[in-house]
């Protein structure tokens, strides 16, 4: 520190500082002085009372000064600074003038020479308080109205900024909210998908209910010692805040990134980032609460504040973490020679399914027949993936090796919607479950044979022959792409109304060039979508769905 600083303005600024508190009489021209002296060094002063957010440049070091108001011979005060990033130092200094110059200065008589005796006069500068760190910290102390304060403020890491809190009014209700004797979380439950804290109340809940509420922040970086520092290290990831995180219920101005939760008169605020998710949840007076939907096996950081609604003031408690359970291995269901089972799979959680089979014979056959979605499989036998592909459609793995090889069959959507499909194995895989399909199981329409109350489609057919049935459906223009959408390929006829069905028919060929059939529907209604189903039967009676068609027919004819 040096004494340097604290000298040049302190005579300029003692007496600017004491003209401006003590009231005594003096002319005009004395008055002008002492304005003009304040209003240059105003700038300097800390207000009491008030919250004041300081910018610090990296070393270089700032300065803020304060006297009591007149007539207090001694006075308690309290310093709050917050660090709103990296540590800082920061100091408080008293300077103790000599009374015949504060008496001086107190009656206006500001005449060079006696100015100049006065900067002779014994005075004393100390250090009272010091401290580095990132962590919330308050000064207690007692001081005279002949003394002039002085604290200083280092940020010796980057640019940064920080706020201060003066008071020396300690008889009415604190900026602050007050934190209760043990301000710890509480850790009560802890799940795969969840978390459970609960906390001590605070003595301002109890006095100013409707004023005061909880917020809580959870992250998967480490815990915050005050509000500001977990806004300024949010806004650093890239992620744009309502002010002050929105901890007071004030309309919501919500960026793309950020999603808002409302229930149960709680409010949360979701923010994605390339960093993780930041969550900021206020629940009112509560002071027990289940974070739902984390993640497995993942630690994360809770912090409670404490906040004042009417002054957006807040208090931290100290922070606490907790690792979610791991998330149980998936059941493995057993499969039987033969059997056909389907599997919905979920997109949202992305979770594989698995499936395991121990052979009986050395050549197997996998089928499966995607009913709705993207599934992608994966085969292993004894462990070394002997399969891994996207399905799409009807698909056959023919697999060897030796008895009592054990196989296991993961299946996962590739969407976020939810996939389905079917599965079976079997050693006798020349007794087909599923009928002979042909090169393609597109329907084609002819435009030219459509009429405004019939349409033409056709379809391949193979050289086994087979049984077909086409069944019709008439759509609104704001239906076709849910209906083609959600589409199950692997439900059959049954799942159709009777009035739908539109006949049946059997065919084959030997020649496949020629194994092509066409239907023309009639009675139909004029400018109107129809969709168009074909289902397959094989010997063992499951069907196979062609891709639906959906056709218009003419509106003029």
């Amino acid at each position: 520190m040096s004494w340097f600083w604290f000298y040049v303005p302190l005579h300029l600024l003692m007496a600017a500082c004491l003209c401006h508190s003590i009231k005594a009489p003096t002319t005009s021209s004395q008055q002008s002085f002492k304005t003009d002296l304040f209003n240059f060094y105003h700038s300097l002063m800390l207000a009491d009372g008030k919250e004041t957010t300081v910018h610090l440049l990296k070393d270089i070091p700032k300065r803020y000064y304060f006297v009591l108001e007149e007539g207090r011979a001694l006075a308690p005060f309290t310093i709050t600074v917050t660090p709103c990033d990296v540590p800082i130092e920061w100091s408080i200094l008293v300077h103790k003038a000599s009374a015949s110059f504060l008496g001086k200065a107190a009656r206006g008589d500001h005449d060079t020479e006696e100015v100049s005796k006065s900067q002779k006069a014994p005075s004393m500068v100390s250090t009272i308080f010091n401290y580095k760190g990132n962590s919330v910290e308050t000064y207690m102390g007692m001081s005279s109205h002949s003394a002039l304060y002085m604290l200083e403020f280092l940020s010796t890491e980057r640019d940064t900024h920080i706020t201060v809190y003066l008071t020396t009014d300690t008889t009415s209700g604190q900026l602050y909210p007050e934190l209760p004797v043990d301000p710890r979380i509480d850790v009560v439950g802890i799940g795969h998908t969840t978390v459970t804290l609960t906390w001590k109340h605070s003595p301002s809940v109890l006095q100013h209910r409707e004023n005061i509420q909880y917020c809580l922040l959870v992250n998967e970086k480490h815990n915050y010692k005050s509000l500001c520092a977990a806004e300024t290290a949010i806004r650093s990831s890239g992620m744009k805040l309502p002010p002050t995180l929105a901890l007071s219920l004030s309309p919501y101005l919500l960026e793309p990134q950020q999603v808002m939760i409302l229930s149960n008169s709680e409010l949360s605020i979701i923010n994605k980032a390339s960093s993780g998710e930041v969550r900021q949840i206020c629940m009112g007076t509560k002071n027990t609460y289940t974070v739902l939907n984390l993640s497995p096996s993942t630690q994360y950081y809770f912090d409670v504040f404490i906040v004042n609604l009417l002054t957006n003031a807040s208090a931290a408690y100290t922070g606490t973490f907790a690792r979610t359970l791991e998330e149980p291995e998936p059941k493995v269901m057993e499969l039987k020679d033969g059997k056909v089972i389907q599997v919905v799979l979920d997109g949202k959680k992305q979770k594989f399914y698995s499936l395991q089979y121990q052979a009986r014979h050395k050549k197997i056959q996998f089928t499966f027949q995607l009913c709705r979605g993207q599934v992608r499989v994966h085969i292993t036998k004894n462990g070394k993936t002997v399969a891994l592909e996207n399905i799409s459609g009807l698909r056959y793995f023919l697999l060897k090796g030796k008895l009592l090889d054990t196989y296991l069959v993961q299946l996962r959507s590739t969407e976020e919607s939810n996939s389905s499909v079917k599965v079976q194995v079997s050693p006798h895989f020349h007794k087909p479950l599923f009928p002979l399909l042909p090169e393609s199981l597109k329907i084609k329409s002819f435009s030219k044979l459509r009429t405004c109350n019939s349409v033409t489609i056709a379809w391949l057919g193979t050289q086994e022959e087979s049984k077909y049935c086409v069944y019709k459906k008439r759509i609104e223009e704001d239906q076709v792409w849910m209906e083609l959408r959600s589409a199950d390929r692997c439900s059959g006829p049954e799942s159709r109304h009777k009035s739908e069905k539109v006949l049946c028919k059997y065919f084959y060929d030997i020649n496949l060039q020629r194994a092509v059939t066409t239907e023309t529907i009639k009675g139909l209604d004029a400018g109107t979508l129809y969709l168009f189903d074909v289902y397959l039967f094989g010997p063992s009676g499951i069907p196979v769905r062609y891709h639906s068609k959906v056709v218009k027919t003419r509106k003029k004819c």
